[in-house]
């Protein structure tokens, strides 16, 4: 059975009238222990997806676009996916609550999901060609629900908003000035992390794996950067 199905199941007692969040928290007594792979997880990313695009005050069609990107979806589950969609749009959590519940499914050990998530909305939130304000203060909180540290936040932004400041170290998220073996095995580290197959491992959507190339390009630049400092 496919998790869009499964979701569509879920989905019915939304006919009685129950909020989307509702219908998530009852989701979380079925929890299986890879909560990437849920539907409660599912349904949390696509709420977060949904309301982004409306940080900006409104909905474009390329961030509706880049939505698609991030999951991918066959033709027979597109319905139930943009009724998640619409209804997270409706819904009156809000996005806040969506990142809690999220948090709470993981560990700090889970930190790279938490930054997968991320991507995604970073991906969503610049597919109209603009960042925000809003959009920004949404991911900075975000990011703050989810324990990321401010340098991790400021990695991300690098890689996805033109014209942000980059630091190589804050890519690899060690200290400045750390030793240079440190930063090689941060680096290989990262790498590893990023490999599509343990993306896939963790649940991440096939379509979504394309933005494992960004980091990969930010990880390889900032080891570049650093590694060439050092042997100045």
């Amino acid at each position: 059975m496919s998790i869009w199905t499964r979701i569509a199941e879920a989905l019915s007692a939304l006919a009685q009238g129950e909020p989307l969040s509702v219908v998530f928290d009852k989701l979380q007594g079925h929890v299986d222990h890879q909560p990437e792979l849920s539907v409660g997880f599912t349904i949390a990313v696509i709420a977060l997806g949904a309301k982004i695009a409306k940080a900006d005050g409104q909905v474009t069609k390329d961030e509706v676009t880049a939505f698609r990107r991030v999951f991918t979806l066959d033709e027979a589950e597109e319905a139930n996916a943009a009724r998640v969609y619409n209804l997270a749009r409706q819904d009156v959590a809000g996005f806040d609550a969506y990142a809690r519940k999220i948090a709470r499914m993981f560990g700090p050990e889970h930190r790279d999901v938490l930054e997968d998530v991320m991507e995604g909305l970073f991906l969503i939130a610049v597919a109209d060609g603009d960042y925000h304000p809003g959009e920004d203060d949404f991911l900075r909180e975000v990011a703050r629900i989810f324990g990321l540290t401010d340098g991790c936040f400021r990695s991300l932004k690098a890689s996805f908003v033109e014209g942000a400041p980059r630091d190589p170290y804050d890519v690899l998220g060690i200290a400045p000035g750390s030793p240079i073996e440190e930063v090689r095995a941060a680096w290989k580290r990262a790498i590893k992390e990023s490999h599509p197959d343990r993306m896939l491992a963790r649940g991440v959507p096939v379509e979504a794996i394309k933005l494992a190339e960004r980091r990969l390009i930010a990880l390889n630049a900032a080891w570049e950067e650093i590694s060439a400092k050092q042997a100045a």
